[in-house]
């Protein structure tokens, strides 16, 4: 059986999930499944807070590229050239006889693909230290504070509030304040 192997495929950015639906329906139509096994935009979750709301979305990892899994000796001149006439596609890494990318980096990509997944979402837009957030919820709702101390793990910041005039320390998580702009 031979090993398959991942290549790089350079693309119009913007285009990148289009151009895999393109490339999949090709491999189908032309019956390529058992040369060409998996088409990946490589991307992570990652969520915006946005009039209070948390939002997630699909961020790219790699923008312009596209990763391509195929068998190596499978994946002919005829294959090639069908993929980079595809719209918005520019080229395989190396043109005309594509170099595989090496094991360990196909790895590092999969792995954070994969790490994206496990991990939640993470925060497109962090919070930082001394920035200014309005409190949208709890007993504290409609005070503004400064952030004092963030813990990403956690999902939970330390926010100094003035009340009557002292410094009062509250913590709140990441859904319970909105940054002021």
């Amino acid at each position: 059986m031979d090993d398959k192997r991942w290549y790089s495929l350079r693309v119009i950015s913007g285009k990148e999930r289009a151009i895999k639906e393109r490339i999949e329906l090709e491999i189908q139509r032309n019956k390529w499944e058992s040369n060409v096994t998996s088409v990946l935009v490589p991307t992570e979750k990652v969520y915006k807070i946005r009039n209070g709301k948390k939002v997630i979305q699909d961020r790219n990892i790699l923008p312009g590229y596209i990763l391509i899994e195929a068998i190596p000796t499978k994946l002919t001149g005829e294959i090639i050239t069908a993929i980079q006439n595809l719209p918005n596609v520019i080229y395989f890494i190396e043109k005309n006889r594509p170099i595989p990318m090496k094991p360990a980096e196909a790895n590092r990509m999969l792995g954070k693909v994969d790490e994206s997944q496990d991990a939640g979402e993470s925060m497109l837009e962090p919070y930082l230290i001394g920035e200014t957030v309005k409190i949208i919820d709890g007993a504290f709702s409609g005070f503004v504070g400064d952030i004092e101390e963030i813990n990403e793990e956690k999902k939970k910041l330390k926010v100094i509030v003035k009340i009557f005039g002292r410094g009062t320390q509250v913590e709140l998580n990441f859904m319970q304040v909105e940054k002021q702009s």
